[in-house]
């Protein structure tokens, strides 16, 4: 039977995935069989697992710090929202519809048997289980009917870490606050308080500190600096959709559509030296990229209308025009086709132009596709030429079926659907404009490097200039700089001490 520990924080973003995934990554290294759990997780970045089962992208990020495979059964519930009031819900890696938020919080206490039997899977398996809960347990309107946060807590038995972020301002009353808001049973399941996100002298924190132990009656577990550090990020919160950094050698524009999903298919190509990725959300920002990339997105055709509205849709084609690179992920390349076709009302209903870019027809279907997929590069024409033949590795989320109406051949060959032998075409190439269903295509570095090379021969630049990185052996470097901040930041002794003691 497993030890638990749940991090909390005191609100949304307040560095909860990532000290999950440090702990992950500190009892791995102390020999522990651990794995991470998130009940319910929202969020657009999602990963298909092995099995062809849909989860949160954050708990993929802690099962590598975990040194895992990635199971649905870490976030049984995933919520991918369609719009300001409802959201996809997918359980146990599987849609169960798409719900307003009333609905879903009409059933979802009816989901805690699935949540349960994943967590009891977990149980069975692992030494160790770090639960992450979501947003803030002092959501008074909310309690009731929690399955996330300290309802979650409750079920697991596990003893709590809260945590606080103190960039934001207000970290002692944002602590204290929400304890106060807590029953008296959930104020004793509190075990401990991080202060995160610190920049500074932490001796100036002292007398903080001490008051902060004396209001709450809770030990403050540590003080974490504010940490730079190079992880898959879960949601658009993330900063990396507004980072401004200097032009590279090579620069790459993603359209920051407003349903932006799965951005992290595009981190790998930033680890490239010489390489600048950015995200653009205006015309004014787009400027003359060498590369401009539509992304996949949970809603293709309202995205299509504001890229149409924003005035971007024209400078994309005017970039094509002038034989500039233009790239379509899942629905960045349902957009660039000629037509989109929604007859059951899925997305928005009725039947739109696409951008034109591509000879290709989109329509959408309620039957989720979602595959793990290995394959390689088509012999590509124009600037994606030297991609031809290269192999990739990734998967597909989508609800809809592309079919070609006009002369371009496939941009990739898929030779393995879900582990199993399975040789079909996918997306288009079409000159330099191409579109993919494959999310991840790049995670490969002979891919992210071959497209950076395809770049770099149609601007005239040398290749060699680009040097290549080993993108896994990166990240585990970035895992392990994690643990180590934590170690000298947290009271591990204390930590270790709670989870023994448990919740009696």
């Amino acid at each position: 039977m497993a030890k638990s520990i749940m991090i909390q924080g005191t609100m949304s973003n307040a560095g909860k995935s990532l000290i999950t995934a440090g702990l992950c990554r500190i009892f791995r290294q102390d020999g522990y069989r651990v794995a991470p759990f998130k009940s319910q997780n929202m969020a657009l970045n999602s990963f298909i697992t092995q099995e062809g089962l849909e989860m949160g992208r954050a708990q993929v990020m802690q099962c590598e710090a975990a040194g895992i495979a990635p199971s649905v059964l870490m976030n049984p519930i995933l919520l991918k929202p369609t719009n300001d009031t409802g959201s996809q819900v997918i359980v146990n890696g599987e849609v169960l519809g798409n719900m307003s938020a009333r609905d879903y919080f009409a059933k979802k206490k009816q989901l805690i048997p699935d949540i349960m039997r994943a967590y009891r899977q977990l149980d069975q398996e692992y030494d160790i289980i770090v639960l992450e809960g979501a947003g803030s347990p002092a959501e008074i309107n909310l309690k009731q009917d929690d399955i996330v946060n300290m309802g979650m807590a409750k079920l697991a038995k596990a003893p709590v870490l809260l945590a606080g972020d103190i960039d934001r301002g207000g970290v002692f009353a944002a602590l204290a606050g929400t304890i106060m808001l807590l029953d008296e049973d959930e104020r004793a399941m509190v075990k401990g308080l991080i202060i995160n996100k610190f920049r500074g002298d932490k001796t100036i924190l002292t007398p903080g500190l001490r008051q902060i132990e004396e209001i709450t009656g809770v030990a403050v577990a540590g003080v974490v600096p504010y940490l730079h550090l190079d992880l898959d990020d879960e949601d658009s919160l993330s900063d990396r959709l507004d980072r401004r950094g200097e032009a590279g050698l090579i620069d790459i524009a993603v359209i920051r559509l407003p349903r932006i999903s799965n951005f992290t298919d595009f981190n790998p190509l930033e680890y490239i030296p010489g390489v600048s990725l950015r995200y653009v959300h205006s015309p004014k920002e787009l400027g003359t990229p060498d590369l401009i990339i539509l992304p996949g997105t949970k809603n293709t055709m309202e995205d299509l209308l504001w890229l149409r509205q924003s005035g971007l849709e024209a400078l994309i084609c005017k970039h094509a025009a002038k034989g500039g690179a233009v790239l379509g992920i899942c629905g960045g390349f349902q957009m660039l086709g000629q037509q989109l076709r929604d007859p059951l009302g899925l997305e928005h209903g009725g039947t739109m132009a696409g951008i034109g870019l591509l000879p290709t027809v989109t329509q959408f279907e309620p039957q989720k596709v979602r595959t793990q997929v290995k394959g390689s590069f088509c012999q590509c024409g124009g600037v994606f030429a030297p991609l031809s033949g290269i192999p990739f590795a990734g998967y597909e989320i989508h609800m809809g079926n592309t079919d070609a109406v006009g002369p371009a051949g496939p941009f990739t060959q898929i030779c393995q659907v879900n582990g199993q032998e399975l040789g079909k075409p996918d997306g288009v190439c079409s000159g330099n404009v191409c579109g993919t269903y494959v999310h991840g295509i790049f995670d490969v570095p002979e891919a992210a490097r071959g497209l950076v090379e395809s770049l770099c021969r149609a601007k005239g630049l040398d290749p060699a200039q680009m040097a290549a990185v080993d993108i896994a052996a990166y990240k585990e470097e970035q895992y392990d700089k994690l643990a180590q901040a934590l170690r000298e930041s947290l009271d591990m002794e204390l930590i270790y001490r709670i989870l023994d003691e448990g919740i009696r």
